[in-house]
C-alpha cells in the first residue's frame, strides 16, 4: 500500500513539474531560515550553561543612584565575596575576576601583547567548570605568580613541549609567573574569553578592604533549589555596615543621611544564565558585549512565520492544483476508494514533497551557513546534526511539517462529491467558498507579516541613518588613532611633535580617552566647594592642550587648556551637563570642584577650578544620555589622536609605520579611525538591520509563491467565464483588472492590520535609543509601495497569461 502510494505521488510531482519546483523551493526556503535560526537561538541561550553549577551560579552587581546619576556595573568592590562568603552560610562558594589589562609576555626571544589577560582566585576552576588537562584546579593558583594558561597560548609560547614549570616574564613589571595548569579553553558560549588566568594572591590591591573602587567580577556558588531572592533581600544590610562606613569617612556623611536625599547604593544578585541575555547594566561595565533577549524573540518569531508561510504556501499551491486533480479523486471515489486511503495518498505526496524540501533546505543551509556566521557574528556549525537524537528529531520534525503542511489539501481534495465532479463540476464541494476565504485569510497573514518585516527593516535603517547623521559634538572622520604609544615613554610627545610637522596632519593629541567605542573613561568623584550633599561620580577623560582642538569640540564658555597657565594642572573643562547638573548653568567658570578622597589619601580634599566648558558631545553610544564629564590634564598617555587632512591614507599609515619602528619600542604598530570605532558600538543594530531586510525578502518571496497559487486557483475555476468574457467583447487589461482587484484588496487588508502592530513593535524597539528617529508616515508608505508592487507582479503575471489563453479552448467542452 505504501510503495503504491509513493509510486504515485511520484508520478504526480514529475507530471506537474512547476507547482512541485516551486513547492519544494518554498518550503526549502523556510526550513532552512528556520535551521539557520534555530541554530542561533539556541546558541544564544545556550550561554554559560556549560557550567556544571549553572543554575546555583549568580555575579553580584552594583546598582545605585547618585544626584541624579544611575549606576549599573558589574563589577563590585574588593571585599565582598570574602564579607558575603564569611557573614552568609548559604554562600558555599565566592571567586573573582579582574581583568588584567595587556601585558607583554616574554619567554625566550618570544614576545606577545596579550589581551585577554585576567586576574582569578584560587578556587576560581572549582567554581567555573573549565577543566585543566594539566595540573590541579585546587591548587593551581593557591601561590602568587602562577598562571594557568590555555593549550592556544601554550603552544605559541612553547610550541609541543611540556608548558608546566615554564616562566613567562611581564616586561612592563618585570615580574615573573610560573604556569601551573593547562585549559583547553574558555566555550565560545561563555560572557567572558581568558586566555591567561594568574593567581589574585599576585595582586596586592585584592586584599584592601576598599569598599569604595568596583573592578572585581564577583560570582557566588549557592546551595542546589536555594532561591537566591532570599539572599538579595539581606545585602542591603552589608552596604550600610561596610560601604556606608567607607562612604561616612569620606564625606562625613552618615549613609541615612546620604539616603535622605534621595541617593541610593545597593548590591544585587544576577544568575549566571541571565548575564549574556538579561543584562540590564551599563555594557561599558562587562567584559564583553552581551546579547539580547528581544533579538532572540525576534529570530525566533522569524524562523517561526517563515516555517508557517512556507507551510500556507504549500496549501495554497495544493489547492490550486485541485482542479486539475478533480476527476481522478472522482473516479477513484466511484472505483470504492475509501476517504482515509485518499488522504493517505495526499498525505504520502505531502511528506515526499517535505522530504525533498527538507534535503535541499539541509543543503542551503550548509551553503549560507558561513555567510550567516559573519552576518551574526557566531561561529555556529551543523555539528549538531550528527548526533542520533538530533537526526531522528530532523527526521519527526519533518514528518511532522508535511503532516501539517499537507493535511489541509489532503481532507480539501478527498472530500470532493464524485456525481458532481463527474458530470462536469470542478470541486463539487458546497463549502467551496468557505475554502477560498480560508485561503484569502492564509495570504493576508503571510503579507501582514512581510508588511511588518519591511516596516521593521526601515525603521532599523532609518536609526542607523540617525546614528550616523547625528551631531556628535566632536569630529570623527578622517581622525586616526595611533595605540599603544604609552610604550614610547618620554618619546610619545616626541612622536606626537614629528606628526604635527607633516603637511597631512592638522594637529595630534595624547591621550587614552576617546570619545567613541567601548567606554574609555575613568571616573571622578566629586561635589562643589561647600555642598558635600551634591557628591557626584563624574565620567574623567585625561588629556593634553590639544585634545579640544584636534577633535573639533567647541569651548561654549571660558578657553581650553593652555600652557600659559601653570595653574591650569588643577585646572578642568566640563560639558554643559556637568554645568547644569551642578547648577551652575552659564556661571560655570571659576567655580570649584572638591575630590572627597579617603583618609591619608594624598588627594583627599585636592580641589580643581572650572576653566572652561564645552558643548556636549557624545562620548558614550546614543543608546544612553549624555551624562556630566570632566576633562583634565595628566593620566594622558595611551594613544595618540591624529586629525587629517588627506585623500592618501594608506601612505600616511604606511609613514606613521615607518616613524613607529624606529623608536623600536618592541610594541606591535596598531592602529585604527575612529569613525569606525564609532561604528563598532552599533554592531549590534547594524547586523539586525541587515539580518531583517534579508529575511523580509525571503518572506516577501515566499509570500508571493502563496499568492501566486491562489491567483492561479482563481483563474481555474473562471477559465470558461473568461472565456465568455473575450468573446462578448472584453479587453485583456478589463479581464486583469478583473483578477486583480480582489487580490489586490488581501494585500490592503494586510495593510491595515500589520501597520499598527509593526508601529508598536518599533516603537518598543526604539525606546533603547536615548537619540532617536521617530517614526513617520512614509515608512508605511514604502511598505505600501513595495509591498503591492510585488503583489501586483505577481498577480499580473498569471492574470495576462489567463486572459490571453484563446477563448475557443477554454470554452471547446462546452
Amino acid at each position: 500500500m505504501i510503495k503504491n502510494y509513493i509510486k504515485i505521488a511520484w508520478r504526480n510531482l514529475i507530471r506537474n513539474r512547476a507547482f512541485t519546483a516551486i513547492n519544494i523551493v518554498g518550503l526549502a526556503l523556510g526550513l532552512a531560515t528556520c535551521l539557520l535560526i534555530g541554530l542561533f537561538v539556541i546558541n544564544e541561550l545556550s550561554y554559560d550553561r556549560y557550567n556544571e553549577k549553572a543554575d546555583r551560579i549568580v555575579r553580584v552587581v552594583f546598582k545605585g543612584t547618585m544626584n541624579d546619576e544611575q549606576m549599573r556595573e558589574a563589577n563590585v568592590m574588593p571585599p565582598v565575596a570574602q564579607t558575603l562568603k564569611a557573614d552568609y552560610p548559604e554562600v558555599l562558594e565566592a571567586t573573582r575576576l579582574r581583568s588584567g589589562g595587556t601585558p607583554r609576555i616574554t619567554y625566550g626571544d618570544k614576545t606577545f601583547k596579550e589581551d585577554a589577560f585576567a586576574y582569578v582566585d584560587s578556587n576560581f576552576f572549582q567554581v567555573f567548570t573549565l577543566p585543566l588537562i594539566k595540573g590541579d584546579a585546587r591548587t593551581a593558583l593557591v601561590q602568587p605568580n602562577t598562571v594557568v594558561i590555555t593549550s592556544k597560548v601554550a603552544r605559541k609560547y612553547f610550541g609541543d613541549t611540556d608548558p608546566m614549570g615554564k616562566v613567562l616574564t611581564f616586561k612592563e613589571s618585570q615580574a615573573t609567573y610560573t604556569v601551573t595548569g593547562v585549559i583547553n579553553k574558555v566555550p565560545a558560549n561563555s560572557h567572558f574569553h581568558k586566555d591567561i588566568f594568574a593567581s589574585m594572591a599576585s595582586l596586592p590591591e585584592s586584599r584592601e578592604p576598599n569598599w569604595l573602587v568596583s573592578s572585581y567580577f564577583t560570582y557566588l556558588v549557592l546551595p542546589e533549589g536555594y532561591d537566591y531572592r532570599l539572599l538579595e533581600a539581606k545585602l542591603p544590610k552589608v552596604v550600610e555596615t561596610h560601604l556606608g562606613a567607607a562612604l561616612e569617612k569620606m564625606t562625613g556623611m552618615s549613609m541615612a543621611d546620604f539616603q535622605k536625599q534621595g541617593n541610593n547604593l545597593g548590591l544585587y544578585l544576577q544568575p549566571l544564565t541571565d548575564i549574556h541575555l538579561y543584562s540590564d547594566l551599563v555594557p561599558q561595565s562587562e567584559m564583553e558585549p552581551g546579547g539580547d533577549i528581544r533579538y532572540v524573540y525576534l529570530f525566533g518569531a522569524v524562523a517561526l512565520f517563515m516555517l508557517l508561510l512556507a507551510c500556507i504556501n504549500f496549501m495554497n499551491l495544493s489547492t490550486a492544483g485541485a482542479s486539475k486533480r478533480a476527476k481522478e479523486v472522482g473516479i477513484r471515489k466511484v472505483m470504492g476508494s475509501e476517504k482515509s486511503r485518499l488522504v493517505g495518498q495526499f498525505l504520502v505526496e505531502s511528506i515526499l514533497l517535505t522530504g525533498l524540501s527538507l534535503v535541499l533546505g539541509l543543503g542551503v543551509a550548509t551553503l549560507v551557513l558561513p555567510f550567516f556566521n559573519d552576518l551574526s557574528g557566531k561561529e555556529l556549525n551543523l555539528d549538531l546534526l550528527q548526533t542520533p537524537s538530533t537526526l531522528v528529531g530532523l527526521i519527526l520534525f519533518g514528518l511532522l511539517v508535511g503532516i501539517l503542511a499537507g493535511s489541509y489539501p489532503a481532507f480539501f481534495l478527498s472530500s470532493y462529491k464524485p456525481i458532481s465532479i463527474l458530470k462536469g463540476g470542478t470541486t463539487g464541494r458546497v463549502a467551496s467558498r468557505g475554502s477560498i476565504g480560508l485561503r484569502s485569510s492564509l495570504v493576508v497573514f503571510q503579507f501582514c507579516i512581510s508588511i511588518i518585516l519591511i516596516i521593521g527593516t526601515t525603521v532599523v535603517f532609518r536609526q542607523l541613518r540617525y546614528i550616523q547623521d547625528t551631531k556628535l559634538g566632536y569630529d570623527k572622520e578622517q581622525v586616526v588613532v595611533l595605540e599603544g604609544t604609552w610604550a614610547l615613554g618620554q618619546n610619545e610627545e616626541v612622536l606626537r611633535q614629528q606628526l604635527v610637522r607633516d603637511s597631512r596632519v592638522i594637529n595630534a593629541s595624547r591621550s587614552g580617552f576617546l570619545p567613541a567605542g567601548s567606554d574609555r573613561s575613568g571616573i571622578l568623584t566629586v561635589f562643589p566647594q561647600g555642598n558635600e550633599g551634591k557628591l557626584t561620580r563624574l565620567a574623567y577623560f585625561g588629556v593634553d592642550y590639544q585634545y579640544v582642538p584636534t577633535l573639533g569640540m567647541k569651548v561654549v564658555s571660558g578657553r581650553n587648556f593652555s600652557p600659559s597657565f601653570p595653574t591650569d594642572s588643577a585646572g578642568v573643562i566640563i560639558n554643559e551637563a556637568a554645568a547644569k547638573h551642578f547648577g551652575w548653568q552659564d556661571n560655570a567658570i571659576g567655580q570649584i570642584l572638591t575630590h572627597p578622597g579617603m583618609p591619608g589619601s594624598p588627594d583627599r580634599g585636592k580641589t580643581y577650578h572650572v576653566v572652561g566648558v564645552v558643548k556636549d558631545f557624545h562620548y558614550r553610544s546614543l543608546h544612553e544620555k549624555i551624562a556630566p564629564m570632566v576633562m583634565a590634564l595628566g593620566d594622558n598617555s595611551g594613544s595618540i589622536i591624529i586629525k587629517t587632512k588627506v585623500q592618501d591614507m594608506a601612505g600616511l599609515v604606511a609613514n606613521l609605520k615607518e616613524q613607529w619602528e624606529a623608536f623600536r619600542t618592541e610594541e606591535p604598530f596598531q592602529y585604527s579611525f575612529l569613525d569606525e570605532t564609532y561604528w563598532a558600538a552599533y554592531e549590534a543594530e547594524i547586523r539586525t538591520g541587515r539580518i531583517l531586510a534579508i529575511f523580509a525578502g525571503l518572506t516577501i518571496f515566499v509570500a508571493c509563491l502563496g499568492l501566486f497559487g491562489l491567483v492561479k486557483f482563481a483563474t481555474e475555476q473562471r477559465v470558461k467565464e473568461i472565456g465568455v468574457r473575450k468573446v462578448l467583447g472584453a479587453s485583456v487589461a478589463s479581464i486583469v483588472t478583473l483578477l486583480s482587484i480582489d487580490f489586490l484588496k488581501l494585500v490592503l487588508i494586510a495593510l491595515v492590520i500589520a501597520t499598527p502592530v509593526a508601529w508598536y513593535a518599533m516603537d518598543l524597539w526604539l525606546q533603547d535609543f536615548a537619540y532617536k528617529t521617530s517614526l513617520s508616515w512614509w515608512m508605511v508608505v514604502v511598505a505600501v509601495v513595495v509591498t503591492v508592487a510585488i503583489a501586483l507582479l505577481t498577480i499580473s503575471f498569471q492574470s495576462i497569461r489567463a486572459a490571453l489563453v484563446n477563448p475557443v479552448k477554454s470554452l471547446k467542452s462546452e
